[in-house]
């Protein structure tokens, strides 16, 4: 005898063993019980969820001689015609291959004849959304009013592409993608029952369970694929992964903490190490997108985690360790990221290169201009400045944010021109500015932004200029990033001191005021440079 698929084998024979789909049977089951059949059903639902095993139930279950509670019996003659396939009371029909006008015309001339045997005609009509226009036109008196003994079953992957002619005339009923429990759970006790020698280890069951992604005939059909790879022995998890081609999680957690550490030559590493496993790079990136799901889940629900994700007690643990070294924004990003990577990455020819280009962009955030990335910068930046402070050096703004000496847009070079930001001496020589000059320095003011360097040049010709008390220059910026860049860091606010004693040859104080929007300075300071400039107009 020929080998018989395990979708085929192990499918329900009860409406008990239907899984993840426990509103639509109970429904079903009290229309039988209660004779109270409709003529016309609609079953919507995702690839694998039991949309035929269902029908064929139904099927059984009107035709059978001696139901039970609703329940086929599977003894009698009719029951077992129907499980063979040999029934001429159920007619399954590929919509798909079988979708013009002159199929359901065959269908319409056919209902006119009652069943031979049985109670019913039912009518299986898969990937219905597949008919032509002219198709479902033909088939829509028939499938409204038809004869008594004649039953409709309508199912469909699409249920959008159906004419609201047809679903008004149809019971519908949509179908749930099951989930991993429900998966695993039917998988063991069809195992259990099959009285075969198919022994197969929890956590790969498991894993088999997730990867069908909710469909069961997926993951029968996987197990099917392991267990003839692996015929006679006990399927282990990594014989799992082996064949399916899929990478374990815990490389997952070591990409992750290179990405955290900016480690770019320990991620190509990483990288190599899979693709000479030979394992499939789509589902690689979008199985670490997942993990990286389940990784912001842990970070934001706390310790309500173990009852969001489903995952084992090691992996969680190691999830609740990384998560308290990223942050929720920057765990975004790499989903984004890589969520975006899996819809490109499907049909091009060089997907290594692809995966190598993105996880050198979240190694290296200040490649990246979207805003999202602004804020890893920002910690980066931050990170380095913390580290360097530790050893006891003194950080100037090019290092910060990781810059090569001589890179650094000529600050370092205005702190040497200017004497240095620390050369307190030369400092206090120098006599502090009275009205007349900071006069001078507001009207000049262009030219000083003139020879500052990027961004420092942006964000002072963005600036407002005012007089605070004792004669000291006010820079009143924008709260964000202006106000940012001189407020947390006291290396640019010396290299601007610098570049303003060079420029007057005046030691220059400056005090930094923050505020919302132009109109809170307007309401709160005085703006110098239409001062001053109104003046020279009167002159």
């Amino acid at each position: 005898m020929s080998y018989t698929a395990m979708y085929r084998r192990f499918r329900p024979s009860h409406f008990e063993e239907v899984k993840g789909q426990e509103a639509i049977v109970t429904t079903l089951k009290n229309q039988i019980r209660a004779d109270r059949i409709g003529h016309a059903y609609l079953f919507c639902g995702t690839r694998g969820t039991g949309k035929t095993t269902i029908a064929k139930l139904f099927a059984k279950s009107v035709n059978c001689e001696h139901p039970v509670d609703g329940d086929p019996c599977g003894e009698c003659r009719s029951c077992r015609a129907i499980a063979a396939g040999a029934s001429m009371n159920v007619i399954e029909i590929d919509a798909a291959s079988n979708n013009g006008v002159d199929n359901i015309r065959e269908i319409v001339d056919e209902v006119s004849y009652s069943p031979a045997e049985g109670k019913y005609k039912v009518y299986i009509i898969d990937e219905v959304h597949m008919l032509s226009t002219g198709a479902f036109n033909a088939l829509l008196k028939t499938l409204e009013e038809p004869p008594s003994y004649v039953i409709f079953i309508l199912a469909t992957t699409e249920a959008n592409r159906i004419p609201v002619t047809i679903l008004s005339r149809c019971q519908r009923y949509d179908f749930k993608r099951l989930t991993v429990e429900q998966i695993e759970e039917r998988m063991r006790e069809a195992l259990a029952g099959a009285g075969e020698d198919l022994r197969i280890e929890d956590r790969a069951l498991r894993y088999l369970a997730k990867a069908a992604d909710g469909a069961m005939r997926d993951a029968w059909s996987l197990l099917d694929q392991c267990m003839a790879f692996h015929f006679g022995q006990e399927l282990t998890y990594d014989m799992v992964l082996d064949v399916l081609g899929a990478v374990d999680t815990g490389v997952f957690s070591r990409l992750l903490r290179h990405i955290l550490n900016r480690d770019v030559a320990g991620c190509i590493g990483l990288l190599e190490e899979i693709v000479l496993q030979g394992r499939d790079l789509s589902q690689f990136v979008v199985d670490f997108a997942w993990y990286l799901r389940n990784l912001l889940l842990v970070k934001t629900s706390g310790e309500d985690s173990e009852e969001v994700i489903d995952i084992s007690g090691e992996n969680l643990a190691r999830l609740k360790e990384e998560a308290q070294m990223a942050e929720p924004d920057a765990i975004m990003r790499y989903i984004r990221s890589f969520s975006e990577l899996s819809g490109r990455i499907r049909f091009a020819g060089q997907k290594r290169i692809l995966i190598e280009m993105e996880m050198i962009r979240l190694c290296r955030p200040q490649m990246e201009t979207q805003d999202d990335a602004l804020l890893d910068r920002i910690r980066n930046l931050e990170q380095e400045l913390e580290e360097l402070k530790k050893g006891g050096f003194s950080v100037l703004p090019g290092q910060a944010a990781g810059m090569p000496a001589g890179q650094d847009g000529g600050i370092q070079a205005a702190l040497r021109e200017g004497g240095g930001a620390t050369d307190a001496a030369k400092r206090e020589a120098l006599p502090l500015a009275v009205p007349e000059e900071i006069r001078t320095l507001v009207s000049r003011w262009k030219e000083f932004t003139g020879r500052a360097p990027q961004p420092m040049r942006t964000y002072l010709r963005r600036a407002k200029l005012s007089l605070g008390g004792e004669n000291r220059l006010q820079l009143v910026l924008e709260d964000g990033p202006d106000s940012d860049y001189f407020l947390k860091e006291e290396a640019n606010r010396s290299a601007l001191e610098a570049l303003l004693e060079n420029f007057l040859q005046k030691r220059v104080e400056v005090e930094y005021r923050a505020v919302k929007n132009r109109a809170e300075f307007e309401g709160s300071y005085v703006d110098l440079n239409q001062v001053i400039h109104m003046d020279i107009e009167e002159e």
